[in-house]
């Protein structure tokens, strides 16, 4: 952790908080940039183990924390993940990182992944997703209606519901709260530690956090809109995409038939042993899947 550089980016109506690692493109020109797009209820704090292997591999590494997570501000507005996208992309611009990108996305970070695709497929090599529906696909429907997923994913409909019900009933419990999350979506209890979840309630009990985290939930109808105007408008991404997905989750039943509705090359892999937290349940295992992919795509 001792290489991380921490830093600001002011960019419309937000300022992002974002870990570096590596050499920037700025300082070589054949430099190719790794961004690593977190979940809720985390921040870029899910990245920590694998941030250091990635820069060893000469990578350089972007961990941001997206609009309203982390050390990042939280405005009222702009959780659609068009917008959410955009952000990303004014960082990279602000770093040098125009080309040779590589996204690797998690949860709804993966939905800000796909979106950043989608609008700028000419700047990516290969997106990778892991564990989240796209809104306006068949997947987010099946994630609504299946016994299986409901079951895992319930809190959809809690926290997209319109007013401020879920802060409401949130407010006084987050750390029993958030921390069910990562006990129920886990296959190895460890992986978050108490001090990692209380290091994840602090981020989500700042002022205006939960609220942040909660408006990712309530644009879904927005995005689903977004997604499929942009697919009609401009068709399939084209790069190669990566799905994973933990076999003790709800996304590897899901993922193939989702993914190739807007992608047009798409590999799909289990990552064994593993819940829904997969950066941390399984570093090493989804750095082997990373690394693999890589090769598999040219290398660059």
């Amino acid at each position: 952790m001792q290489r991380l550089q921490h830093n600001m980016f002011d960019h419309a109506d937000v300022r992002i908080h974002y870990v570096t690692a590596g050499m920037s493109p700025r300082d070589g020109q054949d430099v190719r940039t790794m961004v690593l797009l977190h979940g809720w209820p985390q921040t870029w704090w899910e990245w920590r183990h694998i941030i250091e292997p990635l820069r060893a591999d000469g990578w350089f590494v972007v961990a941001p924390d997206y609009r309203g997570a982390g050390g990042s501000s939280k405005p009222q507005a702009g959780y659609d993940k068009i917008t959410m996208a955009k952000d990303i992309k004014a960082l990279l611009d602000h770093l040098g990182a125009r080309k040779r990108i590589t996204v690797v996305s998690h949860d709804l970070g993966m939905q800000v992944g796909y979106a950043f695709a989608a609008l700028f497929p000419e700047d990516i090599d290969r997106l990778v997703v892991m564990e989240a529906p796209i809104a306006g696909t068949t997947g987010m429907e099946s994630v609504a209606t299946t016994k299986f997923s409901q079951a895992k994913l319930w809190h959809f409909h809690l926290h997209g519901a319109a007013g401020n019900v879920a802060e409401m009933l949130i407010c006084g419990n987050e750390f029993a709260y958030l921390r069910s999350f990562y006990l129920r979506l886990c296959a190895n209890p460890d992986a978050i530690s108490i001090a990692d979840a209380e290091r994840y309630v602090a981020d989500y009990t700042a002022p205006g956090a939960m609220r942040a985290g909660l408006e990712l939930f309530r644009a879904f109808e927005q995005d689903a809109e977004d997604n499929r105007r942009i697919l009609t408008e401009k068709g399939k991404l084209k790069m190669p995409v990566l799905g994973l997905g933990g076999t003790a989750s709800f996304f590897l039943p899901i993922a193939e038939q989702m993914l190739l509705e807007v992608a047009e090359k798409v590999t799909v892999r289990p990552i064994e042993d593993c819940g829904h937290w997969i950066a941390e349940e399984q570093p090493e295992r989804l750095l082997q899947q990373l690394r693999e992919f890589v090769s598999e795509t040219g290398g660059r």
